[in-house]
């Protein structure tokens, strides 16, 4: 990771260092055109000012200073208005051809000043023209020859290419500098995911990621310890049906039992089947709710409605165990799935049935409560211990597990009711005193 990080930076900052160079010059040369352009318009005002090509011809005095400017890189040409030759300090007049067509001397006799640049890739050289029309309709024409672009490039090539080994040098040792620093709090959370206390975070902006990553971390911790709970848990809850089913038969195959007790053996072992049953049946209904890609069938549901019809169904059962089952309810529309609604009702309600003392009372209530339909499930049964309800709705956990089994639960009823409020983004809120009841919300 250091490396690619490292690489990156390298790269950044190898593209940066060229194109600023490359830009810089180009910037730089134009700037510089810029400048040659004006200085040739001020010789040619200043020539033409100067009155030396009003009269026909050139004296020697003027003749020799015009030839001197040539040393200073100014060529000057003196043409009449058919373009024709009259004095050129670099070159005999006579030997010149007509110079009608160059661009800027045409320009400057229909405008009465022109310009014009032309390259020489051969010599790397570009060559700067400025013509103005004189008052006797003759054209003076000023010129100067400077490197290309290319030019520039190749010369300064071997400063630029100096620079840019000292740049990229200080570029990678800022570069593993950073990098050092970036990763530095990331490596002490790996080393140290269980121990907080030894992780520094330099960077406030690198909190959310380091907290995500610890969060992740303890989530995946969890799940592993919640698997293996799971895994022992389920191991010992099958173990216990099977072992009586077995030591009946057992009995029953070694006829090491009286006719009397036949009955009384087979009601054991269809008891211990039926649990066993209920048991995977809700082993498989937990693991297809693990599964989010499994479709539902969301449609706009009568809260209300679905719960009276649960507690209808429920109050039979409820009767014969001395438990008395109230419901009210208001109308309260959602979004869900009515299988699975019914099911967390009925789950809810025989809790509150099965977890109860005779004449019990069951309460099962459906409300707006601060514009969320609620439902609400209030018993005055057993109750739940205050130190045990963090973990009621966890998988095979039992509070009382002798009088669980007694009363045929499997323990992953509430694991259940859990599962199907998450996938419908409910909220469950549990209020429970020892021996007075509990109170179970669900709020959508």
């Amino acid at each position: 990771m250091k490396q690619k990080i490292n690489l990156r930076l390298f790269l950044i900052a190898l593209i940066a260092v060229v194109a600023s160079t490359v830009a810089i010059t180009f910037v730089y040369y134009e700037l510089f055109s810029r400048q040659v352009r004006q200085d040739l318009k001020i010789h040619a005002e200043l020539l033409g000012d100067a009155g030396i090509f009003e009269t026909s011809s050139i004296d020697s005095d003027e003749f020799g200073k015009l030839s001197r400017l040539k040393n200073n890189n100014l060529r000057i040409t003196w043409l009449d208005w058919d373009g024709n030759v009259l004095f050129d300090n670099d070159t005999e007049a006579a030997k010149l051809e007509n110079h009608l067509n160059r661009p800027e001397v045409a320009e400057a006799l229909a405008n009465g000043v022109g310009e014009s640049v032309r390259k020489s890739e051969t010599f790397k050289l570009a060559t700067f023209y400025y013509a103005e029309k004189l008052n006797n309709n003759t054209v003076l024409r000023v010129a100067m020859q400077v490197r290309t672009v290319s030019s520039l490039f190749i010369t300064a090539a071997p400063v630029i290419f100096l620079i840019i080994i000292a740049v990229l040098a200080v570029c990678i040792v800022i570069s593993r500098m950073l990098t050092k620093t970036i990763l530095e709090p990331i490596e002490q959370m790996a080393e140290n995911l269980d121990d907080h206390s030894r992780t520094t975070v330099i960077y406030s902006e690198l909190k959310p990621f380091a907290d995500k990553i610890r969060a992740q971390h303890e989530h995946i911790l969890a799940s592993a310890e919640s698997r293996q709970d799971f895994t022992a848990n389920v191991t010992h809850e099958l173990k216990t049906p099977l072992t009586a089913i077995s030591g009946y038969a057992e009995l029953i195959e070694n006829h090491m039992i009286d006719a009397d007790q036949e009955t009384h053996i087979a009601q054991q072992i269809r008891h211990n089947a039926d649990r066993l049953l209920s048991m995977i049946n809700d082993i498989i209904r937990l693991s297809e709710l693990d599964h989010k890609e499994i479709p539902r069938n969301f449609g706009n549901v009568d809260l209300n409605e679905i719960a009276k019809e649960c507690c209808d169904n429920l109050k039979i059962a409820a009767d014969q165990t001395g438990i008395a089952l109230d419901y009210k309810g208001e109308e309260c529309f959602i979004s869900a799935d009515q299988t699975l609604i019914r099911e967390m009702i009925e789950n809810l309600v025989q809790n509150g049935i099965r977890y109860n003392h005779e004449d019990g009372h069951v309460w099962v209530e459906v409300n707006n409560e601060n514009g969320h339909p609620t439902l609400v499930v209030r018993d005055d049964g057993i109750g739940i211990p205050k130190e045990k309800q963090a973990r009621v709705f966890e998988r095979f956990y039992r509070v009382d597990k002798g009088r669980s089994r007694d009363m045929g639960g499997t323990g992953l009823g509430l694991a259940i009711v859990k599962h199907i409020a998450e996938i419908h983004n409910a909220d469950i809120k549990l209020n429970s005193i020892l021996g007075e009841g509990t109170n179970i919300k669900v709020i959508f």
